[in-house]
């Protein structure tokens, strides 16, 4: 029988604003400078826009990370990095020139009005399921019970998720 893998903290990244490429790997170098260490990254992958679709596409990562800080902790230097690269919060779902969600936390179940974890709407995403099943595809979802590739397979988000 095979084993679950339970353990993991999990960000994603998604920009449509200027050099997308150039914006994720500043998220990353950032995200090393102040707050740990990156253990490994998915490969970039472009998706329309969901929510609010008319404007550009996105480019998406997850990375598996490294840290010492506990999550909300970890959410405020997201927040930090974010105001950094210059995130202006205008409209939700809007354009942006970067985005960053921390998706797991290990099997953490955590809802207060600063954070949700696991990220809310991880099952019905494949620009956060695709990468992450890339990365991560026996993880199990805490709450759902269901390994990423799984949940992945049964998504009924109709938008492609492209590796670029």
């Amino acid at each position: 029988m095979k084993k679950k893998v339970e353990e993991g903290i999990f960000l994603g990244t998604g920009t449509n604003l200027g050099d997308r490429r150039a914006n994720l790997v500043r998220a990353n170098e950032l995200f090393e400078k102040i707050a740990g260490r990156i253990i490994q990254q998915s490969s970039i992958f472009q998706t329309e826009a969901w929510g609010l679709t008319d404007q550009p596409f996105f480019y998406n990562q997850v990375i598996e990370i490294e840290t010492k800080l506990p999550p909300v902790e970890l959410l405020e230097v997201i927040l930090d990095i974010e105001k950094e690269m210059g995130r202006e919060r205008i409209q939700k779902w809007g354009s942006r020139l970067i985005d960053i969600d921390l998706l797991f936390y290990h099997q953490l179940q955590i809802q207060t009005d600063r954070l949700l974890l696991p990220h809310p709407f991880i099952a019905e995403r494949n620009f956060v399921l695709a990468p992450l099943a890339e990365i991560a595809p026996d993880f199990v979802h805490p709450v759902w019970g269901k390994t990423i590739k799984t949940l992945l397979k049964e998504s009924k988000d109709p938008l492609k998720c492209i590796p670029v």
